[in-house]
């Protein structure tokens, strides 16, 4: 089992980069608890060393679901700025969401594409109307039709017509894949301040003990 998850600090100021940081080490703590593998799969770091703007994480193991549903939706970490000492605000605020899926690529084949002979008209219509040497290929997997009658021999449109159709595939995966990123794109605007799902603080600095020196010396 897997399961994705982008963390992100949205438009935040730099804080929430530092947070996401503080965030994702403490998701990872959570992760080996639960026996849950933790990918890093990509990252965008912040302005600062070991910040990040978003991290993408892929999640894997018997409960990934699960412990992926547990960190989703807003996260905030508790903590004083380390970079304004004298901001009031403690709360810093990250979303982690599952991102939408990679779209697939496809792949092009010669074996998926119909081609018939058919008659078009225009300059020498009349020679290739009787000799129906323009192409029309239809790409199966994707429904892409594509008509050439821009030669005389039906083999040369009918390799016109495989490459058009290839390009037009090809342009359709990268349409696809824009549009993924958009939507990614969106969870990093989309962060709700405020009613986060966990709330997370840095761990409570022991004190060391004293030691007392010297001895007892009982008085006669």
């Amino acid at each position: 089992m897997s399961a994705d998850l982008l963390l992100s600090a949205g438009r935040g100021p730099r804080e929430c980069a530092w947070a996401l940081a503080h965030l994702l080490r403490r998701l990872e703590g959570d992760a080996t608890r639960h026996g849950v593998a933790v990918q890093r799969v990509h990252a965008v770091p912040g302005d600062r060393p070991g910040t990040y703007r978003s991290v993408l994480i892929r999640l894997s193991g018997v409960d990934a679901e699960a412990f992926a549903a547990s960190w989703t939706g807003t996260l905030c970490w508790q903590a004083p700025s380390p970079y304004r000492t004298s901001a009031g605000r403690k709360n810093w605020y990250v979303t982690a969401q599952p991102p939408p899926s990679d779209a697939p690529t496809t792949t092009f084949a010669e074996a998926d594409v119909d081609i018939v002979g058919c008659r078009t008209g225009g300059p020498g219509g009349q020679h290739r109307n009787k000799a129906s040497t323009a192409v029309r290929a239809t790409h199966r997997p994707s429904g892409l039709v594509v008509v050439v009658d821009d030669e005389r021999q039906f083999s040369q449109n009918r390799r016109i017509a495989l490459e058009l159709l290839r390009q037009r595939v090809e342009r359709g995966d990268e349409a696809a894949q824009r549009a993924v990123t958009t939507a990614r794109w969106r969870i990093h605007d989309n962060l709700v301040r405020g009613d986060p799902t966990r709330v997370e603080r840095p761990a409570p600095v022991s004190q060391p003990r004293r030691q007392r020196h010297g001895r007892t010396v009982s008085g006669r």
